[in-house]
């Protein structure tokens, strides 16, 4: 699943793969490169999480504090391998279109 986003000179095309999770894992990657100006290495990096049914399914370095205030308030979280295959499989590439003489 391709995008490309571009803001200014700032040029970025990323992908996934993953089957039913591959939308819900590139919003995580462009919200946290976005809204969280992470590098493309850290948004790739950071945990994700996913939904089947009413499970909520997340990498295991979700930081304990953000796991405990999901379970009070009702998810039911079941923790995955630190880089699981059901997490989605993304790859990016950043350009600066400013750099070039």
């Amino acid at each position: 699943m391709p995008a490309l986003l571009e803001k200014g000179n700032l040029h970025v095309g990323l992908g996934f793969s993953g089957g039913p999770i591959q939308v819900m894992a590139q919003m995580q990657v462009i919200s946290n490169v976005v809204d969280l100006g992470m590098n493309l290495q850290a948004a790739l990096d950071a945990p994700r999480f996913f939904s089947f049914d009413q499970w909520l399914v997340s990498r295991g370095r979700i930081p304990i504090e953000t796991r405990d205030g999901l379970a009070r308030k009702g998810h039911r979280l079941e923790l995955t391998g630190e880089y699981q295959e059901l997490a989605g499989w993304g790859q990016a590439v950043g350009f600066d279109s400013a750099t070039v003489g």
